[in-house]
């Protein structure tokens, strides 16, 4: 069977996923430092250094970013911004380039890793990141496998759950909600703090209702469509909440790669969004055709 030509429309949407998930993190490597510190600024890696006969000075440097951890973390940024190239260079049958990318959800996992070791080992700090770290991933196997696969779409699946119950575990406060969400939602809304947490509450139900909603046919695509919707919602408030005409540059290089490198929490639920309509409509379409009724009725 030939691919559907709208399948090219979908490796662009994950293509587009990516390559805005990677150029957000390539932002935060170059203009402020990726959170590497904590992995680094440990006993255990000091006492690697004195094996490797590195001084506590040549391995933490004078501030200047002459140290080897500013100068590992700096070269970091280079990675991360070949990452964001080969997601708009790689092809089909580019088997380094997918190699390369695949080299790019590593770098997010280990980044992932960094996130959830900074915020004392919570679980949901790890997991959501999961549809961050599969958005390179999603975009290799659609290129080797195609948009359509079935393992390409059991891993959008596992990316969106992974992002969605990690929200979902924050905003119905089974782990310390950050303030981050109530601040944005007091900012945005104009509402109270209590008004605040209990609209974040039933966000958070959402999140896990959604979670399974997927699972089932006759709800998989309006799960999917709302949280495009919601995923897009979030990622936005960042800058929404935090821009001001106050701010240098009114805080766009604070807060813009906020919303960029989030691109994956709406545009793989919208890939499966349009991956399930598609389906649909061509079981619709079988269905007419055994059963000789068309479009007319006849």
């Amino acid at each position: 069977m030939k691919p559907l030509k709208a399948d090219s429309h979908l490796v662009l949407l994950l293509r587009v996923g990516a390559f805005l998930c990677l150029a957000g993190w390539t932002w935060v490597h170059f203009y402020w430092e990726g959170p590497y510190g904590v992995l680094l600024w440990q006993e255990s890696s000091h006492a690697l250094a004195e094996r490797m006969g590195i001084d506590w000075d040549e391995f933490v440097g004078t501030g200047a970013n002459d140290g080897l951890v500013q100068r590992w973390i700096g070269f970091t940024s280079w990675f991360y911004l070949a990452a964001t190239i080969l997601t708009v260079t790689a092809r089909k049958k580019s088997y380094l380039q997918m190699m390369g990318l695949l080299g790019g959800g590593a770098l997010l996992g280990i980044l992932a890793y960094a996130r959830f070791i900074g915020a004392q080992c919570q679980i949901p700090m790890l997991v959501e990141h999961g549809g961050q770290v599969l958005a390179p991933v999603l975009l290799v196997l659609a290129l080797r496998l195609g948009a359509r696969h079935r393992v390409t779409i059991a891993a959008a699946m596992v990316a969106m759950i992974l992002t969605f119950i990690g929200h979902g575990c924050y905003a119905l406060n089974l782990w310390p909600m950050p303030a981050t969400f109530q601040a944005m939602t007091t900012e945005i809304l104009g509402v109270e703090h209590e008004t605040a947490t209990s609209l974040l509450w039933w966000a958070g139900i959402l999140d896990f209702v959604v979670c399974v909603g997927i699972f089932l046919k006759v709800s998989r695509r309006s799960c999917a469509l709302y949280a495009a919707i919601w995923g897009l919602l979030t990622a936005i408030a960042r800058p929404v909440a935090g821009m001001s005409f106050s701010l240098n540059y009114w805080g766009a290089d604070q807060f813009i790669h906020e919303a960029v490198l989030r691109a994956p929490h709406y545009v793989i639920p919208l890939y499966l969004f349009l991956v399930w309509r598609r389906s649909d409509e061509l079981e619709t379409v079988s269905a007419d055709s055994k059963t000789g009724t068309g479009p007319d009725g006849h």
